[in-house]
């Protein structure tokens, strides 16, 4: 498998979509991970709202999700790293408390699809997403495997308004309802 984004035809409506590399030892020039979520997301028509890098602290993740949760600009989130089960492994402890919905399914369906790259190593992963102020966040591991799998076989379809019978994109409109 190699790092480059599958062809795609851009969705009809682009997202504004930011990226948060959770990492205490990585730098932007080393941030692979980071690096094929943005390849990903711009190659399907999204643009890329803001990228960032973070260590790996509660305090610090929770700070610069919370001032893109507040960003009525930002339609969705992907944060890469800190999604083990580690003492430095924080970012679904993070990220939970900020949600106002959990999307259940994404981290089950994540970890069924990594069981065929990585068998039951893929238990370790505590990916997760949900909704927090109208804003969709995906916590994804750090590795660019699980980067490339989340987004190819996931988030991609999900975030595109033409996947039928429905998409995560046509509820936005929504998401705020009281």
């Amino acid at each position: 498998m190699t790092d480059s984004a599958p062809e795609t035809t851009p969705v009809k409506t682009p997202l504004n979509i930011s990226v948060l590399t959770v990492s205490d030892s990585r730098e932007l020039a080393e941030d692979r991970s980071g690096d094929a979520l943005v390849e990903r997301l711009e190659s399907a028509g999204h643009r890329l709202a803001e990228r960032k890098i973070v260590k790996d602290d509660i305090y610090a993740i929770r700070a610069e999700l919370s001032r893109w949760i507040a960003d009525p600009d930002i339609d969705a989130v992907l944060t890469t790293g800190g999604t083990g089960i580690t003492g430095r492994d924080g970012t679904p402890e993070a990220v939970s408390v900020l949600l106002d919905k959990t999307i259940e399914g994404f981290g089950e369906l994540f970890r069924m699809l990594s069981f065929d790259e990585i068998g039951t190593s893929s238990l370790q992963s505590r990916a997760l997403s949900g909704v927090a102020n109208g804003t969709y966040l995906f916590v994804l591991p750090g590795s660019t495997g699980a980067c490339r799998t989340a987004w190819d076989r996931i988030i991609q379809a999900q975030l595109d308004d033409r996947t039928m019978p429905c998409n995560l994109t046509m509820l936005m409109p929504r998401l705020k309802e009281v």
